[in-house]
């Protein structure tokens, strides 16, 4: 087991009703907030009211920035930036699901010494600090909520990157399964699929330590048990609180701690999809994961084995590709590109952005030799 620095300050409420902590919280964080929202769902189904009406109960001052894509681009984050230096907003509240939040994160960042958003994602600007954060999960997926962690796509230089800094962390989460009731049954599929795909990113990665590794077999479990209940009872809570927490619990950190790193290879590759095609990001993993298992089963045919013993009661790393294809499949998440109408014309097109990308991952490195293989896999 490696050495390691467990760091993680977001104050987390989770539960039933915990959106009425929302004012008071605020209240103590500051007296203007920027709220950073999507196409305007929390609108539709009363999410918007009840944020509204608490932060007018405490005397917040509230400027809005909506419109937030599912696959996030920096202009957004700029376009907040602006508006939040122009009416000196003290902190950001982020409702929604990863976009938003890591949306909100880069916007903490580039406000107060008014840094461009694309410089940060590049590593051409150091921030070295940021407005406090508060977020509120409407759907559970990417963990967002309680990392510091953003991803954000930028379509002139057809690149889409990933960034981390220790002032992204969330001050205060706020997870209320009962938001989450009135996501689409796709994107409800979809992140299942994310938060195990977060789960198998640690697994895969580098270091060996036995409870981190128990850890997402139980999260990858677990996950499958939920997931057809939860589609077939949208409404019920208790479903869809195991699920918001299991996909807390992927991307907070327990999963990699007493390891160096996860490898994150598989995100490249869904990242190129989601670029190319602004498919969702869990439906681009679905297709990903088991084209880049096939590739890596020689490689790591015991841990898969293990994988599939735990997850799917079966001894075989095929049987255990087989399992996690017949599950993506049976929640409606895409295992082929075929399937999102992403034809063979397009396979070299996909090739040159792989290229440009320089697809790979930080233990599992991927060659240009590999492209071709996995686009076959995936096709």
């Amino acid at each position: 087991m490696n050495n390691f620095t467990y760091f993680n300050p977001t104050k987390v409420h989770f539960g039933r009703e915990s959106i009425n902590k929302l004012g008071d919280l605020a209240q103590k964080t500051g007296s203007k907030a920027l709220l950073m929202y999507g196409g305007g769902s929390i609108k539709n189904n009363g999410i918007y009211d009840k944020i509204i009406h608490q932060l007018a109960e405490n005397s917040i001052e509230v400027v809005e920035y909506a419109g937030i894509k599912s696959n996030p681009v920096y202009q957004d984050v700029n376009s907040a930036r602006d508006l939040a230096i122009k009416t000196n907003t003290d902190m950001i509240i982020a409702v929604g699901g990863g976009s938003v939040i890591d949306s909100a994160k880069i916007a903490a960042l580039v406000v107060p010494e008014k840094m461009d958003a694309w410089d940060i994602m590049t590593g051409k600007t150091k921030p070295t600090k940021a407005l406090p954060i508060i977020t509120v999960l409407t759907l559970a997926a990417t963990g967002s909520e309680m990392n510091q962690f953003a991803v954000l796509q930028n379509h002139e230089e057809k690149a889409k990157k990933g960034f981390g800094h220790p002032a992204c962390y969330p001050k205060h989460s706020i997870l209320d399964p009962e938001l989450t009731y009135s996501v689409p049954k796709d994107y409800t599929a979809y992140g299942i699929v994310d938060l195990i795909a977060h789960a198998l990113e640690a697994y895969f990665g580098d270091g060996e330590c036995g409870i981190a590794d128990r850890i997402v077999e139980s999260i990858i479990k677990e996950s499958i048990a939920f997931a057809p209940k939860v589609l077939n009872e949208p409404n019920n809570y208790d479903y869809r609180a195991n699920i918001m927490w299991l996909a807390t619990s992927a991307l907070n950190g327990i999963t990699t701690y007493g390891k160096t790193t996860g490898d994150w290879g598989v995100h490249d590759i869904g990242h190129v999809l989601s670029l190319l095609y602004d498919i969702p990001h869990g439906a681009s993993l679905s297709i990903a994961y088991p084209a880049w298992l096939k590739l890596m089963k020689n490689k790591h045919e015991d841990k898969i084995n293990r994988l599939g013993e735990e997850v799917f009661d079966c001894f075989q790393a095929d049987d255990t590709i087989s399992g996690f294809e017949g599950f993506f499949k049976a929640i409606g998440s895409p295992i082929r590109l075929s399937e999102i109408n992403i034809g063979k014309e397009k396979h070299t097109e996909i090739l040159k952005q792989m290229k440009l990308n320089k697809v790979s991952g930080y233990v599992n490195k991927l060659e240009e030799k590999n492209y071709p293989v996995l686009i076959d896999f995936m096709a």
